[in-house]
């Protein structure tokens, strides 16, 4: 799953449809919510697709070294384009942030599908995660000013069965694609598709969710504190990023820039994230926290799951694709559980079993090295974290809104959702140095590499998403 996937749904428990509305599929909202569904299972695809493409796609480009970055390179640039449209939402309504981040996602799968060298793919990965940054922030704000609150569960759930389809039919749809045309087709073919969502949604934006959210209200300028910090994080993550992958005494320059860079955006006085977060305070920050460990830990771990089928055990693309697949249909049953009526007091408990179940598949993954172990287990394996990542995720987009004032829930939101690409880029830098120092990057062909360099990529993320079972029992409010 992506850190791209709009979550904290919920079901079961949530009233019925608003009937003056018609429903999210009625004659008011249904072509803005078939457009913006539609973007979603684009996104979806997308995410499951290129985890399946990026092995082939990186020896291919004489690049498994900068694997990690590869990956990382989306969730940097996703980091700043979420701050951009947060503000620009909230000024001018969520229409322009929508329409540039689906051309800048576009282009960039056009970038990396003609690159011909792993520095040009990576350049496209991060045009792309810019573009989808600005496309999460301006949905979350489309549903809550375009749909009713009694609907906004709806529109939610909506989206998350959006993702089960191309977790389960993804993987299978671009491994075939890889194997049959070339894995560049699985980047260049997708952008076509972007012109049918946007048809459809952008004209019902602009009629339900367009201008400022106060129209009589003056428009307050953008603030620059809040951009600037934005863009540090950005250049901080990415020059920590590089400093793991490039690892020699130079390295060290990069490194100590980005953390300076990084320091007082994130844990400054004035940060982007919430007063206590990083110590885990009661209520909103550790909601926030939690979404950074758990999204950052299984991401890390999962990107390199295909490459290390593909080159240890010989499987093709499709296959080791589809030892993913299922946790589509798991993680959507996991957001399900916590949604149940009496469920309710029990949330912060499933929390914490989600993160043990989380932390458990990961450790779990890598056994698959030793050949007497079938490769079957990686795919049992991740259903279940899948299934704990689902209640997780949903509970914390629950209790986010939950905990914040109406007049910051666009600010909260857009918190979380730095949390989680940060969290997800210094992971995957730590993960990636340490494959990179264990010669992972010698990974060439079946039983390329030392097999140690995807053992420290898995063991220390699942002791991270251990660590959040403990940050899961201090989400409620003191």
């Amino acid at each position: 799953m992506s850190a791209l996937e709009p979550s904290g749904t919920r079901t079961a428990d949530l009233p019925a449809p608003d009937l003056a509305d018609g429903g999210i599929l009625g004659r008011t909202h249904r072509a803005l919510s078939i457009g913006i569904i539609t973007v979603v299972l684009l996104i979806a695809f997308e995410a499951t697709a290129v985890g399946t493409a990026m092995p082939v796609a990186a020896r291919e480009l004489d690049g498994v070294s900068l694997y990690a970055l590869a990956f990382s390179a989306y969730f940097t640039t996703s980091l700043f384009g979420m701050v951009v449209a947060g503000q620009w939402a909230d000024r001018r309504g969520p229409l322009g942030a929508l329409a540039v981040g689906m051309s800048a996602f576009a282009a960039g799968l056009l970038l990396s599908g003609t690159a011909l060298s792993m520095w040009t793919f990576i350049a496209g990965r991060a045009v792309q995660g810019l573009g989808g940054g600005l496309v999460i922030v301006a949905l979350y704000v489309v549903m809550g000013r375009a749909y009713s609150p009694r609907l906004q569960p709806t529109i939610m759930a909506a989206f998350a069965a959006g993702w089960v389809v191309p977790s389960v039919v993804g993987p299978l749809v671009a491994g075939t694609v890889t194997e049959q045309l070339g894995w560049r087709w699985v980047f260049v073919g997708i952008p076509a598709l972007v012109v049918f969502p946007l048809a459809l949604a952008l004209p019902a934006t602009r009629r339900m969710a367009s201008g400022p959210a106060d129209p009589s209200a003056p428009v307050p300028p953008f603030d620059r504190r809040r951009i600037r910090l934005a863009l540090a994080i950005s250049v901080g993550a990415g020059l920590l990023q590089y400093a793991g992958q490039e690892l020699r005494w130079l390295s060290v320059l990069p490194f100590v820039a980005g953390a300076a860079l990084l320091g007082p955006a994130v844990v400054g006085r004035r940060a982007l994230l919430p007063h206590g977060t990083w110590r885990a305070a009661r209520g909103l920050p550790s909601v926030v926290l939690l979404r950074g460990i758990a999204a950052g830990s299984f991401i890390a771990a999962e990107s390199f799951v295909p490459l290390m089928l593909v080159t240890q055990r010989g499987l093709s693309p499709t296959l080791a694709g589809l030892s993913l697949a299922v946790g589509g249909a798991t993680w959507a049953l996991g957001s399900y559980v916590p949604a149940r009526p009496r469920m309710e007091a029990h949330r912060e408990r499933l929390m914490v079993i989600g993160m043990v179940l989380v932390a458990l598949a990961i450790v779990a993954a890598p056994s698959v090295l030793v050949e007497a172990v079938p490769v079957w287990v990686v795919a049992v394996a991740w259903a279940v974290g899948c299934f704990g990542m689902g209640m997780v995720i949903a509970s914390t987009s629950v209790l986010l809104l939950k905990l914040s004032a109406p007049h910051e829930a666009g600010a909260n939101s857009a918190a979380l959702q730095i949390s989680d690409g940060l969290s997800n880029v210094l992971l995957l830098a730590a993960g990636g140095a340490g494959f990179a120092a264990m010669g992972g990057g010698a990974v060439s062909g079946v039983g390329g590499g030392h097999p140690g360099a995807f053992v420290v990529v898995f063991l220390p993320m699942g002791v991270v998403a251990l660590a959040g079972a403990f940050v899961a029992g201090r989400v409620r409010a003191a």
